[in-house]
């Protein structure tokens, strides 16, 4: 998909080019040990034919290859998508997508990304889920970027913030980290909101205990828009390792932000995600006119211009008008 649907604000690219500067970059990669809960199930649904099956699990076993992301990050990754599926696995169906769009490449090479999305049965407040990864081997900027990312999404039975996590590298020693839970209502209006979710849970200290580290600097994108749907306690900062090379780095995300994003994941599925909550019609109907518009207002200003340069055309309407039909879809089911 591109340069990322950003939770609420959807893709990404066009930030994510200027993000970081571009450095040469290695390719690594391990396995991972998952984390174990028991799911609270609120529906199950049936599955679909064999071959729909197999067609899914293959765009799952590409987007779980995580194959140009650092060993240290493709970890990270596995683990959280992990623990996704073992909490909402029942609640998900299988992932519907072009097999051209789950996998897709560039037209004149170079690039290519793995995107998978899973919708959610109707009787839960989740709405989709949103894996993938992105490989561009030449940005307009010069060098490489790859990304790897995980977004969650609810519906309007719940008006309880989405997660996001964006891992951004340009070389071995050099990434960037969006890390959140964007408030789908306005802070200012709900200050009841802003208590129970990011105060009462002591979100910011997350962010304050990786600013902490010398190698991690705060980062500010160029982007109003994006600045205008994250949360005040979002974890946005670059991490640039100039003492201790590629192995500081990997203890920078093992021992520090593994610990943060997996803690962040956990409060989204405990208190988010399978804690119900009582939204009266009127406020069901404003939350679904803002998480279109945010929806639609990322792919607009972010994916649409900025797809087509680092896939081609012929790709980028291909990949849009899929994800567009996830999102149509599901508004309206």
């Amino acid at each position: 998909m591109s340069a990322i649907v950003s939770f609420s604000t959807n893709f990404f690219i066009s930030t994510t080019t200027n993000l970081i500067k571009p450095q040469k970059q290695t390719r690594s990669f391990s396995s991972s040990t998952s984390t174990n809960f028991k799911s609270k199930s609120i529906g199950v649904i049936s599955m679909a034919s064999g071959d729909y099956l197999q067609h899914s699990s293959k765009g799952k076993s590409k987007y779980l290859e995580f194959p140009y992301a650092s060993a240290s990050v493709k970890n990270l990754m596995l683990e959280l998508v992990s623990m996704v599926e073992d909490r909402l696995g029942s609640l998900l169906r299988p992932c519907e997508l072009p097999e051209d769009v789950q996998f897709y490449q560039s037209e004149i090479g170079g690039s290519e990304a793995s995107l998978h999305i899973r919708s959610a049965s109707q009787s839960s407040q989740i709405d989709l889920i949103l894996g993938s990864w992105l490989h561009f081997g030449e940005v307009p900027t010069g060098g490489k970027l790859d990304i790897s990312c995980l977004y969650t999404y609810l519906n309007s039975k719940t008006d309880a913030p989405n997660f996001i996590i964006e891992v951004i590298e340009s070389s071995p020693t050099s990434m960037a980290l969006i890390l959140d839970l964007p408030p789908r209502k306005d802070l200012i209006l709900h200050p009841q909101y802003l208590k129970e979710f990011y105060e009462d849970t002591n979100l910011d200290v997350h962010r304050q205990t990786l600013t902490k580290l010398p190698e991690v600097k705060p980062y500010l994108s160029p982007s109003l828009h994006i600045r205008s749907v994250v949360s005040p306690t979002a974890v946005f900062v670059n991490v640039n390792v100039e003492e201790g090379g590629a192995e500081r780095m990997e203890e920078i995300v093992n021992e520090h932000v593994y610990p943060i994003a997996v803690e962040i994941l956990k409060l989204w599925l405990d208190k988010c995600a399978l804690e119900e909550r009582d939204v009266a019609e009127d406020e069901r109907l404003v939350l679904e006119k803002r998480d279109g518009l945010v929806k639609n207002r990322g792919i607009e200003i972010d994916l649409k211009p900025n797809l087509p340069r680092l896939f081609g055309q012929e790709t980028a309407d291909r990949v849009v008008a899929a994800i567009k039909d996830v999102f149509n879809r599901n508004r309206q089911s």
